[in-house]
């Protein structure tokens, strides 16, 4: 049997995005890593990419300053696709989210991987499982990351019907060994957990914008005061134990919430899409982000972020 023991090598397959930050967590678990990109731009942009990111977990006391090299080199920047995934025992896959590209790596794959190799995917919108060749899916896991991949600590893991129940344990053994947190879905859903929440939140924010309730201000600044910090503490369901699950029944009873009728789009984001105000990138969306230093202010969140996380693994570690 197959354990966490047999993955001495993996390889990241694509280096935009989502690829840096990935190699960056699997490099700081002790893991030499092939990272491959098919454009040299990208590449060159994923080295400056990764040793920043790596410098910034040793100013967060995250890694020694003294590591910071030395987990970089273990990255290693391959040319080809074949020599990314030679030899390697874990395989990620993260490349654009477009069907036929996957499409032509997987192929790709299926022609040069070791047999015994697991492979996951990154995608967050494809049923990869339909896309592998057929040769493929007794090897094919998901391991679905967040951005930006080195700070956020969920990773939602789902293993194809073909693959045996321990490929989905060494995933998760692995993420939790590279510092992550991993969540082994029972079967494959589009959205997994995390998405299909924030879905859900997005559809009843537009409807309360949309039909004048509040304001985006307003709106953050409840959220930011209520369940977001209590669901740190106690999650979901186990608010529910607290609150009595009696509550909560009640509250369907007396259809104390009806959900807003379905839209093809929301109003007050179609607008904004028109008026080409598409966020940060843009200088305004939902905020005002004119004579703003970009990546001050990204800088400022990943900060943020970093003692957000810091005290939920404290809580996590500790659960009520």
């Amino acid at each position: 049997m197959k354990t966490l023991n047999d993955v001495k090598k993996i390889a990241v397959l694509g280096a935009g995005t989502m690829g840096p930050g990935i190699a960056q967590s699997y490099a700081i678990g002790g893991y030499g890593v092939t990272m491959w990109t098919r454009s040299e731009s990208t590449r060159e942009k994923a080295k400056e990419t990764l040793y920043k990111g790596i410098q910034t977990f040793a100013e967060e006391g995250l890694v020694s300053p003294d590591e910071v090299d030395s987990i970089y080199a273990r990255v290693d920047f391959k040319l080809t696709v074949e020599e990314a995934v030679e030899g390697a025992d874990f395989i990620q896959e993260t490349i654009v989210e477009n069907r036929e590209a996957k499409i032509e790596l997987f192929k790709q794959l299926a022609a040069c991987v070791k047999k015994d190799a697991i492979i996951v995917s990154n995608t967050s919108g494809l049923n990869v499982f339909e896309l592998v060749p057929e040769a493929l899916l007794p090897q094919m896991c998901i391991a679905h990351w967040y951005a930006p991949a080195q700070l956020i600590p969920l990773v939602e893991v789902v293993k194809s019907e073909q693959a045996p129940e321990e490929y989905g344990r060494i995933v998760v053994e692995l993420l939790e060994k590279c510092g992550k947190t991993p969540v082994f879905m029972k079967k494959f859903i589009n959205g997994y957990i995390a998405n299909r929440m924030q879905m859900c939140m997005n559809t009843e924010m537009f409807y309360l914008l949309d039909n004048g309730y509040c304001t985006p201000e307003d709106f953050d600044k409840a959220i930011k005061a209520s369940f977001i910090p209590r669901a740190v503490v106690l999650g979901i369901c186990k608010r529910i134990d607290f609150g009595g699950l009696d509550m909560t029944a009640n509250n369907y009873k007396n259809k104390s919430y009806t959900p807003p009728p379905p839209v093809d789009m929301p109003k007050t984001l179609a607008e904004h899409i028109e008026k080409g105000e598409l966020g940060i990138k843009t200088g305004k969306g939902f905020y005002d982000y004119t004579g703003v230093d970009k990546q001050e202010l990204i800088a400022k969140r990943d900060k943020q972020l970093f003692e957000i996380f810091k005290i939920t693994k404290k809580f996590m570690d500790d659960p009520v």
